[in-house]
């Protein structure tokens, strides 16, 4: 079980693995507990915008493969298989991704049946 230190309201501001002066036990599904270890601290919007930051820097370098690879720089079976069947799986991805983002935002109007003899739609 954890122990918390709280602040004057009563809020959890602190978790120890062990018991200190002004320290208390809680249970380890406490409500408050929970909310404490779900707040979004300094750490852990550092360590976000750092898994942002790398997954921008993943589609950087999968762009420059494919120049690298178009420009014949490099070839793709230079790659060892496993990066061969990252790439393809990811190239395969970003095509369906696409293909299904086309799909779903496409113009709205596009999918309205033309105006009846009335001018109205089939609403």
């Amino acid at each position: 079980m954890p122990y918390v230190m709280r602040n004057a309201e009563g809020r959890i501001v602190a978790v120890l693995s062990e018991q200190v002066e002004g320290s208390e036990m809680v249970s380890a599904n406490d409500p408050g507990l929970g909310q404490f270890l779900a707040a979004d601290s300094p750490e852990q919007r550092a360590q976000r915008e750092l898994m942002e930051s790398d997954l921008g820097l993943i589609r950087v370098i999968e762009d420059l493969i494919n120049v690298l690879v178009e420009r014949g720089v490099i070839m793709f079976n230079d790659f060892p298989e496993p990066v061969q069947r990252k790439l393809l799986m990811r190239s395969g991805m970003r095509k369906e991704f696409s293909y299904v983002d086309d799909l779903f935002n496409a113009d709205d109007n596009e999918f309205l049946p033309p105006p009846d003899e009335d001018g109205e739609g089939f609403l």
